[in-house]
């Protein structure tokens, strides 16, 4: 029997499943609406769940454990003196002690230095849950009625983008830190004027470029259609696995072969540098977040996108250990600073691109009854006033520098502003704000200064 090859023809026609990139037809050409700030836009959602106090007023231990321990484990983002005693937060030293040698910073000069910090937004939706907080930065409203497993019900940015801006598939990215929860179900909405039509490439690279990317990906192999059908399917199962957990397929997404074509090459160049040690990871790539990141900064090398949007998640730890909540705050500031730093290298796109940094949500001001390794306490988030307060970040082309907007006793903005701050960066904001469904109180940043 002749012998046919199954992962290729999977490996484009999955494409759109979780865990491999996707392209979908380009949406209709508008003239934009306001003179664009820059060529490029990259949203970093510093997800999981961030407490002010540890963050923008770098209380370390102060407000959390009773210590009169404070210092800023955030520097690549934000000036300030780390602390002195009880460092927790950083790679192991020499000697064994874990956390104890803080990592290096990247930037000589921090994020809020370079552009505009607001300290003090509000979470001004309802339960202050993971999926609603990433549903509404990436949408611009809060759907509060809807559940988890659920695209969001609003367009996102990248279907404005699509639509309203005339970008192609390759110009918009989401690239997820992994395929479980919601996390696929980001990059379009269930709108039906939108929709999957104008929606992103959903990329979850620790998956695609994991153990099981290793074994049914790489090198796009062959397979035989009866002697090695229990393999084909578990392919199919890891390609689609996310669709198929709530029976629903993969929706049909009209592919241009050239697009195809180019994901394809990305993908085998991504595994070549993989196998020779030559990917642009952080200096400290010790999570899954930090090698999403790194993953993130080879598809802007390789696209260029007009949208790129990264995942992490990883200081949710402080549900149950607020050692690992310190640790991960400092690693996710060393990743942002990385990708700040890479993108100003590539010649292609230094100067050009934008930045946001935003949790999509803050963490309770009590603790819970949960003690760590250290015997320090751990926080939730369950609706408390502080976990609505989150801050806000925006550097590059046409944002000031080292601007300061609100603070505790004047909040300034909202967690919805992302979407009409990225229609303003990109030259498309009067076109989003016509079309009616953004949330009364979202608003661009440039617009609250």
């Amino acid at each position: 029997m002749k012998r046919r090859s199954f992962l290729k023809k999977a490996a484009l026609t999955a494409v759109g499943t979780t865990g491999v990139p996707y392209l979908l037809p380009t949406g209709r050409l508008f003239a934009r609406t306001n003179a664009p700030l820059a060529e490029h836009v990259v949203v970093v959602l510093f997800a999981g769940g961030v407490r002010q106090q540890e963050a923008v007023y770098q209380r370390y231990l102060a407000d959390s454990q009773g210590l009169d321990i404070e210092g800023n484990v955030l520097y690549n983002l934000l000036e300030g003196t780390p602390p002195e005693f009880k460092i927790v937060y950083g790679v192991n030293t020499p000697d064994g002690q874990p956390g104890g040698q803080p990592i290096d910073p990247i930037l000589a000069t921090p994020l809020n230095r370079l552009g505009t910090l607001f300290p003090e937004v509000r979470y001004t939706g309802g339960y202050t849950g993971h999926y609603t907080g990433l549903s509404t930065a990436m949408s611009g409203y809060y759907g509060t009625t809807q559940g988890l497993q659920s695209r969001p019900l609003h367009p996102t940015i990248f279907e404005y983008l699509r639509r309203h801006g005339g970008a192609k598939a390759t110009d918009v990215w989401f690239v997820g830190n992994g395929i479980g929860g919601s996390t696929p179900l980001l990059n379009y909405s269930g709108h039906r004027d939108y929709g999957s039509r104008y929606g992103a490439n959903f990329f979850a690279p620790t998956v695609t470029f994991g153990e099981r990317g290793e074994k049914y990906i790489k090198g796009f192999k062959c397979f035989h259609p009866e002697e090695e059908l229990s393999y084909i399917n578990e392919m199919r199962e890891f390609l689609n696995q996310t669709f198929m957990a709530q029976g629903r397929t993969v929706p049909g997404l009209g592919n241009t072969e050239e697009e195809k074509e180019d994901i394809k090459a990305f993908m085998k160049s991504t595994f070549e540098k993989l196998e020779n040690d030559q990917l642009a990871f952080p200096p400290v790539t010790d999570s899954g977040d930090l090698a999403t990141v790194g993953f993130a900064a080879e598809v802007m090398r390789w696209f260029k996108p007009k949208v790129t949007v990264v995942n992490m998640s990883s200081p949710d730890s402080c549900h149950a250990s607020f050692t690992n909540y310190l640790g991960a705050l400092h690693r996710c500031a060393h990743a942002i600073g990385f990708l700040w730093d890479f993108i100003q290298q590539q010649p292609a796109l230094a100067g050009k691109p934008a930045m946001l940094v935003m949790p999509e949500h803050g963490r309770n001001y009590e603790p819970n009854a949960i003690l760590d390794e250290n015997d320090w306490v751990s926080f939730d988030h369950d609706s408390d006033e502080n976990s609505r307060r989150i801050f806000s970040m925006m550097v590059g082309p046409g944002i000031d520098g080292n601007l300061r907007i609100g603070g505790e006793d004047n909040p300034v903005g909202d967690a919805a502003d992302i979407v009409p701050t990225i229609a303003e960066l990109l030259g498309i904001k009067d076109r989003v704000l016509g079309a009616g469904l953004l949330a009364p109180t979202a608003r661009s940043l440039f617009d609250r200064i």
